[in-house]
C-alpha cells in the first residue's frame, strides 16, 4: 500500500513512509524504476529494524505515480523529489541516490541544504543527458531525436526500449553540475561498480572531486554490476548508511 502527495501541478505522487528515528533516510531512484525495487525496499526493511524513519517515492510517470513518462524531465523529477523532502519527512535526512537518483538527490540538497545531513550515492549519474545519451549518440540517432522528439534506445537489461526525448536531454541542459565545482557540504558517500555498463565507474570519482565537501568517500565494487542488487551489495549499502548515521 501507498499514500499520494498531490504537488502544486497536481502531479499525484505515490510513496510510502515510516516514522522514526532521525536523520531520516530517503530513497531516490533511476530513471524507469520505481520504489518496489530492491535497494529501496531493502534500506526500508534495515531502517524498519533499526526505527529509523524512512521514505520512498515513485517520480511522474513513473511506478505508482501519475503521469507519462515521456512528459518528464530531469527538472520535474527534481522538484518531484523535493516535494516529497518538504512535505513528507521531517528533520534532517539522508538521501540516498540510484543512477539518476543520484543527480537529482545532489539537485535536492543543493535547494534544500538545512534539510540534507548527508549523501549516498550507488552509480550516481549526474549530468548523464548529456555524458551519457547525447554523447553517446551517433549522427542518425541524434537527427532522429530532433526531428520525431523521441529516440528509443534499447535496454541492457531484457526489457522493452526506453524512450529518449528531446525534450529530456534539453532540459537537463538546466542542471548540469560537473562542469564546476558543486556546492554540497555534508558527508557524502559515494558506491559505484566498476563492472557497470550503464554508468562508468569514473563518474564517481569526477563527482568526488567537484563536491566542496570535505567528507567524501568513494568506494569501488570491482564485481559490482549497475543494479548493485546482490546480496552483498545490499549489506554494502546498509552498512555505509549505519556507518554514516553513526557519524552524524
Amino acid at each position: 500500500m501507498f499514500n499520494t502527495l498531490i504537488t502544486d501541478d497536481n502531479t499525484q505522487l505515490a510513496y510510502h513512509h515510516a516514522d522514526g528515528a532521525q536523520p531520516g533516510v530517503m530513497f531516490l531512484g533511476g530513471f524507469k524504476s520505481d520504489m518496489t525495487g530492491s535497494k529501496a525496499t531493502a534500506l526500508e526493511a534495515h531502517c524498519m529494524q533499526h526505527d529509523v524513519a524512512f521514505t520512498r517515492f515513485d517520480y511522474l510517470g513513473h511506478g505508482a505515480s501519475s503521469g507519462n513518462f515521456t512528459d518528464g524531465t530531469i527538472g520535474q523529477w527534481a522538484q518531484n523529489a523535493i516535494a516529497i523532502l518538504d512535505d513528507i519527512t521531517a528533520g534532517p535526512q539522508i538521501l540516498v541516490g540510484s543512477s539518476m537518483g543520484g543527480w537529482l538527490m545532489l539537485l535536492a540538497a543543493l535547494a534544500r541544504p538545512q534539510r540534507v545531513a548527508g549523501l549516498i550515492g550507488i552509480a550516481a549519474a549526474p549530468d548523464f543527458t548529456e555524458r551519457l545519451l547525447w554523447a553517446q549518440m551517433n549522427e542518425q540517432q541524434r537527427h532522429e531525436l530532433m526531428e520525431e522528439g523521441v529516440y528509443y534506445a534499447p535496454s541492457c537489461y531484457g526489457e522493452d526500449c526506453y524512450p529518449i526525448t528531446r525534450k529530456l536531454i534539453e532540459e537537463g541542459r538546466n542542471h548540469l553540475l560537473l562542469e564546476s565545482d558543486i556546492a554540497i557540504h555534508c558527508p557524502i558517500r559515494l558506491i559505484h561498480g566498476m563492472s557497470d555498463p550503464d554508468v562508468p565507474w569514473q563518474l564517481s570519482t569526477q563527482l568526488a572531486e567537484k563536491l566542496m565537501s570535505d567528507d567524501v568517500d568513494v568506494q569501488l565494487i570491482k564485481s559490482g554490476d549497475h543494479r548493485m542488487s546482490q546480496p552483498e551489495n545490499l549489506s554494502l549499502l546498509c552498512d555505509t548508511l549505519d556507518a554514516l548515521r553513526r557519524k552524524l
